[in-house]
């Protein structure tokens, strides 16, 4: 594999684009020029933007003013053709013109177009949404946010192996710990899906993994286990829950130390410490939500994140091909 990793960028999805995403390649691009930019959409906007800013040789335009909405069902996604931006950078991956495709825009017609144009890894029943959360020792792997609201244990079980390979590639140097969540850590709690997933990962063990059993929602954040497995009704309630809390958080502190002289004294006092708290916390730092199970990979950047957001995104795209995630899949599964 080439050490330059081409990323196929659709940069018309999401809010202020394509100027949010084309400054987030510049930003990228300045710390990082082993990577390839190949990007989807108006020519002329793009160019306005980029010029000057990213050296000639790192990227390459592919022009079309058909977009995919953000109030676009799946279908009307699907409907508009195969000329769209997000269609076209799917594509690109399909037809191996580039490594990964990244897009900022409607995930429903991502995932939807993505499915029509990207087969399935061979005994996966079901893509999965995965993404990467913060906690007390480092980041974890939690899946699925949203993609599957109903799944069998044959699904959790695949989102395991999926969510382990996943881990490793992008920390090649720790072995994932993974855990069910649940409504309590006792094995007889929980319905019989998720009971018939303990049982199964249970006696299955392997050496890519340990198994820890259930985890419930208020260990999340404890660092103990750092693959965590759910269908995807409870995964993006449990994510909307952390992403609310966190903002709920960020936002009283802020109240409080800025209420007062008391307060603006006691936060100039210890500046240095509020500010490592509120980039711990800042959701920039985890932008990138990865599709699991397609035999080429697909991020899905968040919508309504800034530049900085979208640069991240980028390093996970990066991390991702270079830990060879497709294949840790493959060969895992």
């Amino acid at each position: 594999m080439s050490d330059v990793v081409k990323i196929a960028v659709d940069a018309m999805g999401g809010d202020n684009s394509p100027k949010k995403i084309i400054n987030g390649i510049i930003h990228n691009h300045n710390k990082n020029e082993n990577i390839f930019y190949k990007i989807f959409g108006d020519k002329e906007k793009i160019n306005k933007l980029i010029k000057g800013n990213i050296k000639n040789k790192s990227y390459e335009i592919i022009h079309t003013q058909d977009l995919v909405l953000s109030t676009d069902s799946p279908l009307e996604a699907a409907k508009k053709g195969k000329n769209t931006s997000m269609w076209l950078a799917i594509e690109s991956v399909k037809k191996k013109e580039a490594d990964i495709i990244i897009s900022a825009g409607n995930t429903g017609a991502l995932l939807v177009i993505s499915k029509l144009n990207l087969k399935m890894i061979d005994t996966i029943d079901k893509p999965a949404l995965s993404a990467l959360w913060p906690n007390k020792n480092g980041m974890s792997v939690v899946l699925d946010l949203g993609a599957n609201i109903e799944c069998s244990s044959k699904n959790l079980f695949d989102f395991s192996i999926m969510g382990a390979s996943l881990f490793t590639s992008l920390y090649p140097n720790q072995k994932p710990n993974i855990g069910l969540l649940n409504i309590g850590s006792e094995e007889l709690k929980g319905n019989e899906t998720i009971k018939e997933t303990f049982k199964i990962l249970n006696e299955k063990k392997s050496s890519n993994y340990d198994f820890a059993g259930y985890i419930e929602g208020n260990q999340i954040m404890d660092g103990d286990i750092n693959v965590i497995i759910s269908d995807g009704f409870t995964g993006n309630i449990a994510l909307k829950t952390a992403e609310g809390t966190a903002n709920f958080i960020i936002k009283e502190l802020k109240k409080t130390m800025t209420n007062t002289i008391l307060g603006k004294i006691s936060a100039a006092l210890n500046f240095v410490n509020l500010n490592k708290f509120k980039k711990r916390l800042d959701p920039r730092l985890y932008n990138g939500a990865i599709f699991l199970g397609l035999d080429s990979p697909v991020v899905k950047s968040h919508g309504g994140t800034d530049f900085i957001g979208f640069s991240n995104s980028l390093d996970v795209c990066e991390r991702i091909v270079k830990g060879n995630l497709i294949e840790k899949i493959k060969r895992n599964i």
